[in-house]
């Protein structure tokens, strides 16, 4: 028997520990910080921030020169009878010995060097709008899933207060069947709704669940913790939207968007690319200085030269068509963007009106009278003055309405997100 109970006295200290532990490691968080924690945590972001540094790389290695190129060669280890005598390279020794050498330096001409330089220049932009474009994808998904966590957490919020609420009326009338006053036909009633709150409650936590994985792993979060995200910023900030013009945000979005940048700067690429091709057509010039020891007219002969490709059958001409017909794409390419965004922009713009007037059709009252309503009905069902199946189907019509009030602030939300996110541009 001791055993048994130092058992359950041990299993009973684990859970209490456990169930601290989790407390211990709640985090609770508005929609500002979370953000704040995902810019700086975010692993994906610093991994792929770092692609703007290998395109500053690129810069550096498009500036530095070609490095000089030595040769030395006709060096002879031996000589034989016909070997002709030359002054000894120091003391006795080196009078037949022979020796080539040659430095070479090539020059670029016809300024590839800096229009190599200009195009990785742009290279260097279009990373950066890569990794903008990269944030804006990672940034509107991190926050509709802080919409659909705070969404989650008001709707378990509605159904544990029924839970509980249900509960005691179970109670109650547990306690009125065991004496014989009512008969268990309506107890039984009760438990059904019950089990159908602890239905509901269970798979909003799998929801729960899910959501709590992806949001740690966009901040980086030990995979122990627990999000608890605060009300702020469900309903968002929308007054400002009226004065928006439908004109202004299509210019915004096709200004500011950075998938539309990065086909500018695809164009400027191809435009700089094109002069380079052009350029290329130019042969390059290697300049030298030779050295010759007892190969020539002289025992210590020095000459100069130069060496450049003769440009006869290959002057670059396939290159030079490519890169104007790469031109020529992408200006089509923006074209057709352009007209797709303003198409965007419309339709989104029009969602978001829709939604909110959505939201806007309840009174501001309306949420509060609606819990006020319910409170009363219970307490009418309490006293027997309201029969249970009124209380049941006021209950189903007030969990319906509340269903319908947090889905069109998750609504009014996330359409606000899409039109940041189509629009290029935080809209306050």
């Amino acid at each position: 028997m001791k055993r048994i109970l130092l058992t359950l006295l041990f299993i009973v200290s684990l859970k209490t520990m456990a169930q601290n532990a989790i407390m211990s490691d709640t985090i609770v968080l508005s929609r500002k910080q979370a953000e704040s924690l995902f810019l700086e945590k975010n692993i994906s972001l610093i991994a792929e921030k770092l692609n703007i540094d290998i395109a500053d790389a690129q810069v550096i290695q498009a500036k530095l020169w070609p490095n000089p190129n030595l040769d030395v060669g006709e060096i002879n280890l031996w000589n034989n009878a016909t070997a002709q005598q030359l002054p000894p390279l120091w003391g006795n020794f080196g009078t037949t010995s022979q020796v080539n050498a040659e430095l070479t330096q090539l020059v670029q001409t016809a300024g590839k060097r800096k229009k190599l330089i200009a195009m990785e220049k742009v290279g260097v932009e279009i990373a950066k709008e890569y990794f903008s474009a990269f944030l804006r994808n990672l940034k509107i998904e991190f926050r509709d899933n802080l919409t659909d966590l705070q969404y989650n957490q008001a709707q378990q919020e509605v159904y544990q207060k029924q839970l509980a609420s249900m509960q005691t009326l179970i109670k109650a009338y547990g306690n009125q069947v065991a004496q014989g006053n009512i008969g268990k036909g309506e107890y039984i009633r009760l438990k059904a709704s019950e089990l159908n709150y602890l239905k509901e409650i269970n798979d909003l936590q799998k929801e729960n669940n899910s959501l709590q994985k992806e949001l740690k792993v966009l901040m980086n979060l030990p995979a122990t913790s627990f999000i608890k995200l605060t009300d702020e910023g469900f309903v968002p900030e929308n007054k400002n939207i009226n004065e928006l013009n439908l004109a202004s945000l299509m210019d915004s979005a096709i200004e500011n968007r950075p998938d539309m940048k990065v086909l500018k700067l695809g164009n400027e690429y191809n435009d700089n690319k094109y002069k380079y091709e052009r350029a290329m057509r130019t042969p390059d010039v290697t300049l030298g200085v030779s050295y010759d020891r007892g190969a020539s007219l002289m025992n210590d002969f020095v000459g100069v030269g130069f060496s450049l490709d003769l440009p006869f059958f290959n002057r670059n001409q396939g290159n030079i068509k490519a890169a104007k017909l790469a031109s020529d794409q992408g200006k089509l390419m923006t074209e057709e963007k352009t007209i797709s965004i303003q198409a965007e922009v419309l339709n989104t713009y029009q969602d978001y009106l829709t939604t909110k007037k959505l939201y806007e059709s309840a009174d501001a009252s309306y949420e509060g009278d609606l819990d006020k309503l319910l409170e009363a009905y219970r307490k009418n069902f309490l006293q027997r003055n309201t029969s249970q199946l009124e209380y049941l189907d006021f209950v189903d019509a007030y969990l319906d309405n509340k269903s319908i009030l947090l889905n069109s602030k998750k609504d009014l939300n996330k359409n606000l997100e899409e039109l940041r996110y189509i629009t290029g541009q935080e809209i306050n």
